[in-house]
């Protein structure tokens, strides 16, 4: 009776450190596959928080919580790929482009899934995996890049803004199938939002403009990540 009751204890402390990381992280191990293979997961929600601390009523992906893990990842010998899953409004684009540049240069095989939406800086981080999903009701708003507060209006500025959007444009035309001059036609197009530029992408849409992989979910995107693990264990 008293080892049943440490099991116990053991399997609910080990069930509490699961929830505990998942609220503070949003990140999760997932290693009760039949594969018996350790996959990483990721969630990008909400706003992606850059150096300004967004208020506590905001749902938010911090940086700072997931540069470190990614970098723990590439670092660990047990963790075999990474699952991210996307349901964000975009946010500071540095940040963004952080996440997005840390997952295009890991090692281990990657997959992102779009969930509800992966809207702005979103987009780069959603096809910086080594392969992409959506689900069919899945959006993606493409749009230029803004900026709140005061803007001075010199031509200086506007340079600045320009090579903020060509970081963008660059880094996403390099991890997907879509061509920069076509991504600038779908951020500064005029007839879809009414109070601003850009277009607004459904499921299958994201698929045609060459954005992302292939329609599905979460069945579709595990079953992906298992098979780049087994191509890159034949290719060791």
């Amino acid at each position: 009776m008293k080892e049943n009751n440490t099991n116990n204890e053991t399997s609910n402390a080990k069930e509490q450190e699961k929830d505990d990381r998942i609220e503070q992280t949003g990140q999760l191990l997932l290693d009760e596959n039949k594969q018996k293979e350790h996959l990483h997961l990721i969630t990008i929600i909400g706003e992606i928080e850059g150096h300004d601390v967004l208020g506590n009523n905001a749902k938010t992906t911090k940086y700072e919580h997931i540069l470190p893990g990614l970098a723990a990842i590439e670092d660990s010998d047990e963790i075999e790929g990474v699952l991210v899953l996307l349901n964000t409004m975009g946010g500071d684009v540095e940040a963004g482009l952080a996440i997005a540049e840390m997952l295009a240069s890991l090692s281990k095989p990657t997959v992102s899934l779009v969930l509800g939406g992966s809207h702005s800086i979103g987009v780069p981080i959603a096809v910086s995996c080594n392969y992409s999903f959506i689900v069919p009701t899945g959006t993606m708003v493409i749009h230029p890049v803004r900026m709140n507060g005061m803007v001075i209006g010199v031509r200086q500025t506007f340079d600045y803004f320009k090579q903020i959007q060509n970081r963008i444009t660059g880094f996403v035309s390099t991890h997907c199938n879509i061509t920069e001059s076509r991504l600038e036609e779908l951020m500064m197009e005029t007839a879809m939002l009414t109070k601003d530029v850009g277009t607004i992408l459904v499921g299958k849409q994201c698929v045609d403009e060459g954005i992302i992989n292939e329609v599905g979910g979460i069945k579709e995107a595990i079953a992906k990540l298992h098979e780049l693990i087994e191509a890159r264990r034949k290719e060791n």
